[in-house]
């Protein structure tokens, strides 16, 4: 009997022309802001699209499980990937902003610091459960060896499971999504934050401090909404559970970048229009 090839899993495959229109739109969406605000308004667009693919490709770093996790039968932990990509970021979003009067580049790296140490708080205390609460080991289901340690997997996986707990490699793996997605989500509040600043007290007819906490909240809520809009499209990208960087899914991550950048380019560009209209 010959074998039957396997079919793609479900948006497994790359599709170039939607890329290229993904793209096309991309550079439409920048011409068009450059011709409404080709100052203030492009460079906050600029940092909202980096921003935007920094939480896209982060998340694909980060193990998520989903409903198989909390039964023991696939590594990650057990919660989805919109769920999560959201808790990381935005823990990650407070601490920048907590920062942002000690400039851009401290702000940053403090948002990123922020989103990493609440991944590493989560992955340590789902293993803490698997471990201790489950008596189950941390092992992959897609690796022989653990790519960073070394250590072999298939005799700690559960027969007629995906695997367990939280492998090292996974632990890593979130951390890194859980620094990017903080690292994005502060930048795009601070793009934001800088051009209402800038703005605001003209549009506003007020002083600077009058408009200042107007400025904070408006841009917190954009950004807020931003991690949304890519937290989703990601999760759609991976279509279930992912280990992390070593997992097959990984490999999708340059359309969920090429999506995020248009998705946040688009939301971006309104957050722009209210004050460049």
């Amino acid at each position: 009997m010959s074998a039957v090839a396997a079919k793609p899993t479900a948006g497994g495959a790359m599709n170039p022309t939607a890329m290229a229109v993904g793209v096309v739109l991309l550079i439409i969406i920048l011409g068009a802001c450059w011709k409404v605000s080709p100052t203030l308004g492009l460079t906050a667009l600029i940092g909202i699209i980096v921003g935007g693919v920094l939480i896209g490709f982060g998340t694909h770093f980060v193990p998520v499980g989903g409903a198989p996790a909390a039964m023991g039968q696939a590594p990650g932990i057990a919660t989805g990937v919109a769920m999560l990509a959201a808790g990381a970021g935005l823990a990650g979003l407070f601490g920048g902003a907590w920062a942002a009067n000690q400039g851009m580049v401290v702000a940053v790296v403090t948002g990123g610091i922020g989103g990493g140490l609440m991944m590493a708080i989560t992955c340590m205390m789902v293993n803490f459960v698997y471990i201790f609460g489950m008596g189950i080991p941390a092992a992959s289901g897609k690796v022989l060896h653990d790519p960073i340690t070394g250590d072999s997997q298939a005799e700690y996986k559960s027969q007629g499971t995906e695997g367990h707990g939280l492998p090292f490699v996974s632990f890593v793996g979130g951390v890194i999504g859980g620094i990017l997605a903080g690292a994005g989500g502060t930048l795009i509040y601070l793009a934001l934050l800088d051009l209402y600043k800038a703005t605001f007290p003209t549009l506003m007819g007020a002083t600077p401090a009058q408009i200042l906490p107007v400025a904070v909240s408006v841009a917190g809520m954009f950004a807020v909404a931003l991690f949304l809009v890519n937290a989703v499209l990601t999760a759609y990208n991976i279509t279930g559970t992912i280990e992390g960087p070593h997992d097959p899914k990984f490999k999708r991550w340059p359309r969920a970048i090429v999506a995020s950048a248009v998705a946040s380019a688009l939301c971006g560009f309104v957050a722009i229009l209210i004050v460049a209209m």
